[in-house]
């Protein structure tokens, strides 16, 4: 009968990174037993609660002991490693022990612990190497009449591709699923090595691992976006009763399940074009359908064959498998969004219900039935020797039983067979591994630095005595593959204990956050960036080493520093106000979306000219207050600006576009790099938008004149979103009576009450623009000026003007509060008119500079401060739709 129970689920919130730190984050999560709890940073009285089978609260509460080992300081809140496996790990061997199918998945955005609870750091290792061990260590102990059997295997799916990490070629394309009516889905090809000790597992994770760091850089792929699946075959035999036990464990470290912010996600023409995300969004999409199962809903259709990912974890998630998932949890109040958008995953994920059952391999059933046969044999061979019948009377059943037993002894030797071919192998590895620790000790070399720590520190390139090539050519001494890499990019120059580094000729070599265009000297522990983004921190001759910790230099250091060189910084961005020593918690997450996205923007410049599409790529902060009518000016967010070089055409795009389109260039590029044609139809082409309005700058004109029937001449700077003058406004604001005449001073009031009610008329006059800088950067460029009054439904815009540097705009449109409301003259009294410019290009669709769709008085102006309950019909109004406007262009 299947066991039936649910997914178990875990939570885990890590410390503070060191970035998180240096920010002065605060903490949004907190933990009580098994539940967690979780506050808006903006809001700290909204508070939402989750509870899970398991909380792991690993943020604070620890200390390092002698052997780098993180255990409790004291209390007794703190989780280390060795609890979530006394947890989590010995659930998984209880289950494997038993016959069963196990899984463990890792969930969480990118940096929230994942890797850590999985993998480990040094001294601290995870749940997949504690698993392994204990594993091999329960059957070192084997009795006589057992044997156990144990196969590993290491994949990573990368859009939607399957590599295997432990084969020594890459197969174009990738491994191919395949499906079996007994086993299911299955990886057609993938290497399974046996393995009878600990110490070979650990040489097989130090080999994919190495795989999985080349492949990255080889690829241009983060390690984030790929999914890695370890999976253990476990096989018991029990000779004496001619029973085989067997479970299938599989250990998955999922992709970083970034969540963009609705302000950015504004529709992409080409949103659904990647494949990078399809199976993190499959594997979303099959919890919620299992979920809504578990629940008694009907469900029509379970999607585990729409993405690679889901179709392997069929069995774990709703099938023939007990399941674990651990969702990692960032702490910070800068990932208040993803942390949340976790927790309510893990929520799901938590209502499947799987129906687990013992399992038998055909394997062990066929060696039951030669053994069956055997004993059929050898009975028949004693009635026969009963009956004194002759040696040849008995030939053939005595080749039968030679036969029936060397089919018997085939099905074992197998196993033996197999794991000698993979000690043969673990020895060749065993005298590089040796051959690699005296170079460490004799010469200097290069460490590579990734983004996912556990990808850190895996290749070593040594620079030997002499001049040394660096770049793709096979001819190097050093031979890299990476984006921005050239053939030969670079030499190093190790003579007389010094080591320089000389770029070639354009070539980008970045040393200490600074690009180097000369030969320059290297120190020790020097960071080391060539091409893109491809970063290595310099390790110097033996000589020269200390005992600095050099696990500070990681890649958040190498990308901060970056930022740095570029003046780049929290206090660039502001802080709260005057008297905080903090910043915002919306000005950290602009930092650290910066420091992300920064080596995005390098590697899509690179593949840009690669391919020939002749754009740039730049980042840019965006000032919110720029729209925001009362002028706050701390929110702000991360645009991409995107300039073809030889038109001079500019987009602007959200961090939520670019990222999407990131995926699509890396899908296109890798098709160049295997020798495919990289040409696309535009439509399909990442790289490729229609032309578009692009908005310069703004500037506010305050309207507190107006609550006072004054007139006022505004000289107004348009400032673009880092702060600078792109432009000045001429504007002018007068309340005028309902046919237009402008008010005098005599006709001012003291006090903005005296209107309550009554009828407030009102002119915006705009006269012209000054030096626009849009309109000298490129020929075929043209501007429209545009603005919203209170609470009308949309934009009004001025009418183009093309190719003028100081264009003369006149437009005039009259507005009518026809009963002004309390809150219309506080507007009036408190807020700004935001004045929008917009820079046209030759080819882009203007904007309506038309009345269109706004409630106009029979007079002709346009009505503001329209109370719900008034209709067109009862005031006198009409909506105009194509007719004569209100506008009065050519003069005030």
């Amino acid at each position: 009968m299947p066991n039936v129970d649910s997914v178990k689920v875990a939570v885990r919130v890590r410390p503070f990174s060191q970035r998180e730190k240096d920010a002065g984050s605060r903490c949004v999560i907190s933990m009580d037993s098994n539940s967690t709890s979780i506050y808006d940073p903006r809001n700290p009285g909204h508070v939402k609660t989750f509870t899970f089978d398991l909380a792991y609260w690993s943020h604070s509460g620890f200390l390092k002991d002698e052997n780098g080992m993180l255990i409790s300081a004291g209390s007794n809140t703190y989780a280390g490693q060795r609890e979530v496996f006394r947890d989590l790990g010995q659930g998984v061997l209880q289950s494997a022990w038993q016959g069963y199918n196990a899984t463990l998945l890792a969930y969480g955005q990118t940096g929230s612990g994942k890797s850590y609870s999985m993998i480990g750091y040094g001294a601290n290792r995870g749940l997949v190497p504690s698993v392994c061990e204990e594993l091999c260590k329960a059957i070192q102990s084997q009795e006589k009449n057992k044997q156990y059997q144990i196969t590993f295997s290491m994949l990573e799916i990368y859009n939607e591709q399957v590599i295997d990490l432990l084969s020594k070629t890459r197969k174009p394309g990738g491994l191919k699923i395949r499906e079996d009516q007994q086993q299911g889905f299955y990886v057609d090809g993938l290497k399974l090595v046996p393995c009878d000790n600990y110490a070979q597992i650990e040489r097989l994770m130090d080999q994919g691992n190495k795989m999985r760091t080349t492949a990255t850089t080889t690829m241009n792929a983060s390690s984030s976006r790929s999914h890695m699946v370890i999976t253990i075959q476990f096989k018991q035999i029990f000779l004496d009763e001619a029973i085989t036990k067997q479970s299938v464990i599989n250990l998955v470290d999922l992709a970083g399940s970034e969540r963009q912010k609705s302000s950015g996600s504004e529709k992409d023409r080409l949103k659904e074009g990647t494949r990078v995300n399809l199976s993190l969004t499959t594997l979303g999409n099959v919890i919620s359908a299992l979920a809504e199962v578990a629940t008694g809903k009907k469900v029509l259709h379970i999607p585990y064959r729409d993405s690679v990912l889901t179709k392997l974890l069929q069995s774990a998630l709703g099938g023939n498998s007990r399941t674990i998932m651990i969702a990692a949890l960032s702490p910070a109040d800068i990932c208040y969004e993803e942390t949340l958008s976790t927790l309510r995953y893990a929520e799901r994920a938590k209502k499947i219900r799987n129906k687990a059952v013992v399992n038998a391999g055909p394997t062990e059933k066929l060696i039951r039935e030669l053994k069956a046969e055997n004993n059929k044999l050898l009975s028949r061979m004693a009635g026969l020797g009963s009956a004194r019948r002759s040696i040849s009377d008995e030939a053939p059943e005595l080749r039968l039983l030679a036969e029936s037993e060397g089919r018997t002894r085939s099905a074992q030797m197998t196993w033996e067979a197999r794991l000698e071919e993979a000690r043969q192998e673990w020895e060749q590895q065993y005298s590089v591994m040796t051959q690699e620790r005296w170079m460490m000790e004799t010469f200097p070399y290069l460490l590579n630095i990734n983004e996912d720590p556990q990808l850190s520190w895996v290749l070593k390139h040594f620079i030997q005595d002499g001049t040394c090539d660096v770049g793709q050519s096979t001819s190097n001494a050093i031979i890299l593959r990476g984006l921005g890499i050239l053939d030969k990019h670079a030499t190093f120059t190790n003579a007389d204990g010094k080591v320089t580094i000389a770029p070639q000729d354009k070539c980008k070599v970045v040393v200490n956050g600074v690009t180097i265009t000369a030969e320059t000297e290297l120190q020790h522990s020097d960071r080391v960036i060539l091409g893109s983004n491809s970063a290595y921190l310099y390790v110097g001759p033996p000589a020269q080493r200390t005992e600095e910790d050099l696990s500070r230099y990681d890649y958040d250091f190498f990308q901060s520093e970056l930022a740095a060189a570029e003046g780049f910084s929290v206090d660039k961005l502001g802080t709260v106000g005057s008297g905080q020593d903090r910043a915002d918690p919306s000005v950290l997450a602009v930092f650290h979306d910066y420091i992300k996205l920064m080596p995005l923007v390098e590697e899509a410049n690179q593949m840009s000219q690669e391919l020939g599409k002749d754009l740039k790529f730049e980042l840019k902060v965006k000032n919110l207050a720029l729209s925001d009518s009362r002028g706050h000016d701390l929110q702000k967010e991360i645009t991409v600006k995107v300039t073809h070089e030889t038109t001079q055409q500019v987009w602007v795009w959200s961090k939520a576009k670019f990222i999407n389109r990131k995926f699509i260039m890396e899908e296109l590029y890798q098709r160049f790099l295997e020798g495919e044609d990289p040409a696309v139809n535009q439509d399909s082409d990442p790289f490729w938008d229609p032309v578009e309005a692009v908005h310069v700058g703004s500037a506010h004109v305050w309207l507190q004149a107006l609550a006072y029937r004054m007139r006022l001449e505004e000289r107004a700077e348009l400032l673009n979103s880092e702060g600078l003058e792109e432009a000045v406004v001429l504007i002018n604001l007068s309340s005028c009576s309902s046919d237009g005449r402008l008010f005098g001073e005599d006709e001012m009031v003291i006090d903005p009450l005296e209107l309550l009610e009554r009828r407030v008329d009102f002119q915006i006059h705009i006269a012209e623009c000054l030096g626009v800088k849009w309109l000298r950067g490129a020929v075929g460029r043209g501007i429209q000026i545009g603005y919203r009054v209170y609470d009308l439904p949309r934009c009004l815009y001025t009418k183009p003007v093309w190719e003028s540097a100081n264009p003369k705009i006149e437009e005039t449109v009259h507005f009518s509060a026809l009963n002004a409301s309390y809150d219309f003259l506080n507007y009036l009294q408190k807020n700004a008119l935001i004045v929008d410019l917009w820079g046209l290009q030759e080819g882009c669709t203007e904007m309506d500079s038309s009345l269109d769709g706004l409630l106009l008085t029979a007079e002709g102006t346009v009505v503001v401060d329209n109370p719900k309950a008034l209709t067109a019909s009862n005031a006198g109004l009409f909506s105009k739709r194509n007719t004569t406007t209100g506008c009065s262009y050519g003069g005030a």
